[in-house]
Order: structure tokens, then C-alpha cells, then sequence
């Protein structure tokens, strides 16, 4: 019996930190203030509980990685201990929220790209026209190969923090400036019945935070790396969200930040002028074609990967001659824009919410599935009890039509997992003389 081959494991402790942060801070941020406007108060408890909620899902998670350092990932860990059939829904509803997320990024790219547009009046539908051709010109580029992806990538993952730094510093002079004040306050008084919708829409942007265990492979001494950078991940991009949010909710009217489009852009030319609004939303829109782009290459990667192990039949994810799984890619981008048109006929800030909730709901059965596994091995299950409560109280919060949307979709990968294990029997069977 041959070794097993050395795995190369470049990641420490910082590099695992960077990946983290890098993930977490997407393109939904730049539109979440004029979602949380209305909830005043209520939304630093909303901030409060899931961060709370999140650190107890980083310490089931580290539960699962110290019981299993030596699996690729997440989903191999829950399949592993949980079954390979509900590996493969976890891993359907990751993809599936891939695909979600798709969609909220092309509505936040399509709000800013339209604030840069003197005049310009963005309708919930020329909103879905546009975030629907940047859905498929960055379909086009993935389906080029990963390396194409993969420059694209380099070019704009260092530019997505320039506008949330931008923003701080305006928050700043704003607070120091004799004269200047804020607009916003003072804010809505705290509500306890709006705690549940505040806690779903702040969880969304903290989602990301188990990218370190999805690359537990490439992590060295996982057993150690992996949680403390998910936790420095975490609290590094906990605190510059909560500064921000709460920063441009008390800059702001209320009025005016609750149907504002592209709220990071309306703050930079009240403070500095129209060409750092222009400037703001030119980062904005290229921070969600990063965040769109790495993306748009999992889901073609997701899919594949479950073909390699065996656990779907082929024809699920065909490789083009560059390599890259473009049904699946395709797919997944596709049934984005029938979301974004279809959600279309709501107002724009309630079409983005929605697409935030179900995001969220979706993303949620990783998070479920990791902790249940927890649980099932005997470590810390206080934790994994505690996460799995916060889990479900985050569907509850984000109300029947986005959370039963959500199960619909996630329950949707089953019947592809029947097909493939039906066509591994069949081929197992011998032939008949």
C-alpha cells in the first residue's frame, strides 16, 4: 500500500486571518445600512446577537476541525459524520446560496453603477435589466477558465476596501468638525419584536466567517489556526461593519438613508462632494465584482467536486475545454437573474432585503449541519446547542416567505443525490450474458 502524498499546508495563522476577512466583507454591506435605517437602537442589539450567535457557531466549528483536522473540508467533515446524504444537501444549499448571493451582488453593483449617473431614476426593473448583463458578462469570463478568473480576481480584491476605509474617515471628520452633526439622530428607540429581522440582515454580512475550515487542508496545525483565525476574522470585521452601519445611520436621515440606493455613495458627496460619491461607487461596484467573481468559480467548483467524489452523476457538472464546470456555472447564474427579474416587481429596498434574507436562510444549513455534527461527535455541544438554537431563531427572523423559499431550494438537491446514487447501482450491477 502506497504513502499518502504530503499535503502542502502554505496558510498560518495571518494568511488564514486575511482569507477570512477577504470573504466576509462582500458586496451586501454597501446596501445594508438603508436595510437597518429603520430599526434605530434595535439594530446594534440586532449587531450584538449575531455576533454573539456567530462566535457560538466559530466554536462548534472548532469542535469539528479538532475531531477531524485531516478532512478537505466543512462538507466532507458533516458528511463524514452525518452521512453522504446529507453531505450533499449541505452542499447544495452552499451552492444554492452561492447563486443568492449572485443576485444580491448584481443588485447592489446595478445600484451604485446607477448612482453614478447624474439624473438617473433607478426602477426595481432597470435595477434587474442591469444587475442581470453583469450577471452574464461574469459568467463569460469564468467560463474562460480559472486562471482568467483568477487574474480578474487578483485585480479586484485589493480595491474593495478603499470605500469602507473612505467611509470611516468622513465618520470621523464628521464627529470632530465644529458645526457638523448627524443627521440621524436621534435613532428609532429599541423595539424587542424587531431584534429577530435586525439579527437576520446583520448575520448576512458576517456570513463567510467558516471559509478558514472550508481550506482546512491548506491550513497549517488546523487544529490550532483554523478557529483563531476564523475568531480574528470575525472580530476584525464585526467591528469595522458595526462602525460603519451604525456610522452612516446616525449621519443620515432616516427618510432620506431608507431609500437611498447606494448609501456609501449619498454620504460621500454630502461630506466631500459629488466626484468622492462618484468615486465611492466606482469602488462599491468593483468590491461586489470581486466578491461576484469568486463566486461565480464555486459554482461551477462545487458541483464538480461532488462529481469527483461519486456523489453526482456526471452530467451534473461537464468540463469545458478550459477545465471549468460550465452547466452548472451557467445554471447557477441563470436561475440568479430569474430571481433578480422575478423579485423585480417589488420596491428596490424591499427586493433587496428579501434577497438578503434568503441568502442568509440559505447559507444557514452549512452552519446547521456543521454544528449538528458537533454534537453528534460529543464536542462541545454546549456551543453546537447554542448555535443551533441561534441557526433556527435567524429562519424564524427572516419571516415564512424568504425561510420556506430558502428549505424549498435547499430540498430541491435531494433528488439529484437519489438520481446519482440510482445510477452508481445500476453501474455496479453486471451485465446479463
Amino acid at each position: 500500500m502506497s504513502a499518502a502524498m504530503p499535503v502542502d499546508r502554505p496558510f498560518g495563522i495571518w494568511t488564514a486571518s486575511s482569507l477570512v476577512v477577504g470573504l466576509m466583507i462582500g458586496v451586501g454591506i454597501y446596501g445594508l445600512p438603508a436595510q437597518l435605517a429603520p430599526f434605530g437602537w434595535t439594530s446594534l442589539a440586532g449587531w450584538a446577537v449575531a455576533a454573539m450567535g456567530t462566535l457560538a457557531c466559530v466554536l462548534a466549528l472548532n469542535g469539528l476541525v479538532l475531531a477531524r483536522p485531516g478532512e478537505h473540508s466543512l462538507m466532507a467533515m458533516c458528511g463524514a459524520v452525518l452521512g453522504e446524504g446529507v453531505g450533499v444537501a449541505i452542499a447544495w444549499s452552499y451552492w444554492v446560496s452561492l447563486w443568492c448571493g449572485n443576485a444580491v451582488m448584481a443588485t447592489v453593483i446595478a445600484q451604485y453603477g446607477s448612482s453614478m449617473v447624474r439624473g438617473f431614476q433607478p426602477t426595481p426593473l432597470s435595477i434587474g435589466v442591469i444587475g442581470s448583463a453583469v450577471l452574464l458578462v461574469n459568467s463569460a469570463v469564468n467560463l474562460l477558465g480559472a486562471r482568467e478568473a483568477g487574474r480578474m480576481q487578483v485585480v479586484l480584491t485589493g480595491l474593495k476596501l478603499i470605500p469602507l476605509a473612505a467611509v470611516v474617515v468622513m465618520l470621523a471628520q464628521l464627529a470632530l468638525t465644529p458645526g457638523r452633526h448627524f443627521a440621524g439622530l436621534p435613532l428609532a428607540p429599541l423595539h424587542v419584536e424587531g431584534i429577530g429581522p435586525a439579527v437576520t440582515l446583520a448575520f448576512f454580512s458576517l456570513l463567510g466567517f467558516e471559509c478558514a475550515g472550508m481550506a482546512a487542508e491548506r491550513v497549517h496545525d488546523p487544529a490550532r489556526n483554523v478557529v483563531r483565525a476564523t475568531l480574528l476574522g470575525m472580530a476584525a470585521t464585526t467591528l469595522v461593519y458595526v462602525t460603519v452601519c451604525t456610522g452612516l445611520v446616525m449621519a443620515l436621515p432616516r427618510g432620506v438613508l431608507e431609500q437611498a440606493p447606494a448609501p456609501f455613495a449619498l454620504l460621500a458627496g454630502q461630506v466631500w462632494g459629488h466626484w468622492a460619491a462618484l468615486s465611492v461607487a466606482v469602488f462599491a461596484a468593483i468590491s461586489g465584482l470581486g466578491a461576484m467573481n469568486a463566486q461565480t468559480l464555486l459554482l461551477g467548483e462545487v458541483p464538480l467536486g461532488l462529481v469527483r467524489a461519486g456523489q453526482l452523476p456526471g452530467w451534473v457538472a461537464p468540463v469545458n475545454r478550459f477545465g471549468v464546470a460550465g452547466l452548472p456555472l451557467v445554471l447557477g447564474n441563470g436561475l440568479a437573474i430569474a430571481l433578480l427579474l422575478g423579485s423585480a416587481t417589488e420596491l428596490g429596498a424591499a427586493l433587496l432585503a428579501f434577497l438578503l434574507k434568503l441568502t442568509t436562510v440559505v447559507s444557514i444549513f452549512l452552519y446547521l449541519g456543521t454544528c449538528a455534527a458537533t454534537w453528534r461527535i460529543g464536542r462541545a455541544r454546549g456551543w453546537a446547542a447554542l448555535a443551533i438554537l441561534f441557526c433556527l431563531a435567524v429562519i424564524y427572523g427572516a419571516g415564512w416567505e424568504a425561510g420556506g423559499l430558502g428549505l424549498l431550494l435547499t430540498l430541491a438537491g435531494l433528488p439529484l443525490y437519489a438520481l446519482a446514487r440510482r445510477i452508481g447501482r445500476r453501474a455496479a450491477q453486471p451485465s446479463l450474458p
